[in-house]
């Protein structure tokens, strides 16, 4: 077999699972539920239609994504590699003609499929709902932010097969995950503002320190994306705007890129040198 029909194999199998896990199932499902209950209860407060109800859903949307979609990628990711390790499964898998690169790719493509497909479900489900109260014209932007709830969730992912590539048992990939996500999703704002208060930071550093994290860089391309302008954050956010001017989208889509190809290139370093048991 050819290592693209290793890495297709081995990616169906990985969907597959996915879609039986109990935990999959219960983080696609709650997503799309609360996406959905966002957007009526957005759209229902709304005092206007059209945009206006566009841009209060689609923030409503974005602090969701921000909360769930980084835990769904690092758990996820991290249970993936230990979790086979743990039972044995994996040395079964490796004893094939396979590659360990063609097993980590194969993987982090299916995971990464069944979590565009979780969001695709929720993102879709609101857009019933934007398009009923009349957000339709905003098609664009809302397109602009599914895409980069895909780029988030597919960072975090990678970032979690390295915690799974260098973890030897379930349970210690899924305490680090959840430590990861904590400390990017609540240290990392209140940190940085912290810091930027006690140091007296420049505003450029201030902006190069938010932006080098993942979520905080959805954050702000979300907001440039349902705003046109990322003048709400202040001086960063100014200073972003007259610095980097229509290439600002492109740059904080990049780097969620880079968070994706670094983590995976260090995943499948560890996994390379690393025992299967």
């Amino acid at each position: 077999m050819t290592p693209l029909g290793v890495v297709r194999l081995v990616a169906r199998k990985e969907v597959r699972d996915a879609l039986r896990s109990r935990w999959f199932q219960l983080y696609a499902a709650g997503f799309a539920i609360l996406a959905l209950a966002l957007s009526r209860l957005s759209l229902g407060e709304a005092t206007g239609g059209g945009l206006a109800g566009f841009g209060r859903t689609a923030a409503s949307l974005v602090n969701l994504v921000l909360l769930t979609v980084p835990l769904m990628g690092l758990t996820l990711g991290a249970g993936s590699l230990a979790g086979e390790r743990e039972r044995g499964t994996l040395a079964t898998l490796l004893a094939q003609p396979v590659t360990r690169t063609e097993v980590l790719v194969g993987k982090y493509l299916g995971l990464g499929l069944a979590l565009g497909a979780a969001l695709a479900a929720g993102f879709g489900l609101a857009a019933v709902f934007i398009a009923l109260g009349g957000g339709g014209a905003a098609a664009g932007a809302y397109g602009l932010l599914l895409g980069l709830a895909l780029l988030l969730a597919l960072a975090m992912l990678a970032l979690g097969l390295v915690i799974s590539a260098a973890a030897r048992r379930t349970t210690a990939a899924t305490g680090a995950a959840l430590f990861t996500w904590l400390g990017l999703v609540f240290l990392g704002d209140l940190g940085l503002m912290g810091t930027a208060l006690t140091m007296r930071l420049p505003v450029a550093t201030l902006l190069l320190l938010a932006v080098l994290n993942p979520i905080e860089a959805y954050r702000i391309a979300a907001i440039q994306a349902i705003t046109g302008s990322v003048d709400v954050l202040g001086p960063a956010g100014a200073y972003a705007a007259r610095t980097l001017g229509d290439a600002l989208m492109p740059a904080l889509a990049g780097m969620l890129v880079l968070w994706t190809v670094v983590p995976l290139s260090v995943a499948l370093l560890i996994f390379n040198r690393r025992s299967i048991v």
